[in-house]
């Protein structure tokens, strides 16, 4: 009995790490309880097939999709603008941002203008992007870019922010020279929130996806799923989210491993 309290007391320590076997069964049993509940609410009639479908139904559909290539063709498009608007999008933001959080005078020109823009509603924009650029590819991945851009602004510059001054002082003693500062001492001071800040607006930039696949698309998950709408067809609405869901929790898991490999010393 004490021992069984003891391992309660144990793995209910705030931030204590909770043996490995315990971790994976947990998250095994959160998929049986959504399935369950999903199950029983289907099958029971408690919610109509027409609002949810039961789940061997949005299964059959999936792999019917998936044998005849339609599934992979979607899937692939939708990829291809989140990584690209992704891509685009990081690249400018870090650089940026890290000198908005090293030097106030780059902080001072450009935060009055970030901070206006991040809360504007992307779907506003959606029929101004169409107006500007078209309906092509460009337009979808421009909306992924706008959707997550100043967001990570503002969450890399605070990352450049809480670099210790310590540090700073340190590289300046030892003759590092000011011009340096950004990309030798900032930079590798950052690698961990700067993966963190990347694998969570990655998660944005899959749900600014459906925004800009609802409009004027002609492939992508976002397309399909407001065509099954149009047509009452849920389970493809619900192959298409659980599609979303799954590309969302893998890119987030792939960011996890590069941050372990990136940066060792802060690995958890």
């Amino acid at each position: 009995m004490s021992s069984a309290s003891s391992f309660f007391k144990e793995i209910t320590t705030p931030f204590r790490q909770v043996p490995r076997w315990l971790a994976v069964a947990l998250s095994i049993l959160v998929w049986v309880v959504v399935i369950g509940v999903w199950l029983v609410f289907s099958h029971a009639g408690i919610v109509g097939e027409m609002f949810l479908p039961k789940p061997e139904e949005v299964l059959q559909t999936a792999v019917t999709y998936a044998l005849d290539g339609r599934l992979w063709e979607h899937t692939s498009a939708s990829v291809q603008v989140v990584l690209i608007g992704f891509v685009i999008s990081a690249l400018f933001a870090i650089p940026l941002g890290l000198f908005m959080g090293t030097y106030k005078i780059v902080q001072s020109f450009f935060d009055p203008f970030v901070n206006f823009m991040r809360y504007l509603p992307v779907t506003s924009f959606v029929p101004l992007f169409i107006l500007w650029i078209g309906i092509g590819i460009e337009q979808r991945v421009t909306v992924i870019i706008f959707g997550i851009f100043f967001q990570q602004l503002v969450m890399f510059a605070d990352a450049a922010r809480s670099v210790p001054r310590d540090l700073v002082n340190a590289a300046y003693t030892l003759g590092t020279s000011r011009s340096h500062t950004v990309f030798h001492i900032v930079l590798p001071a950052t690698m961990p929130q700067i993966f963190d800040v990347l694998r969570v607006t990655m998660g944005w930039a899959w749900t600014y996806l459906v925004v800009a696949e609802l409009v004027a698309a002609r492939s992508g998950l976002g397309y399909i799923s407001l065509k099954a709408m149009r047509g009452f067809q849920v389970d493809v609405i619900f192959m298409a989210i659980a599609t979303i869901g799954i590309l969302g929790l893998l890119t987030d898991q792939l960011f996890r491993v590069l941050r372990r490999f990136a940066t060792p010393w802060s690995a958890v």
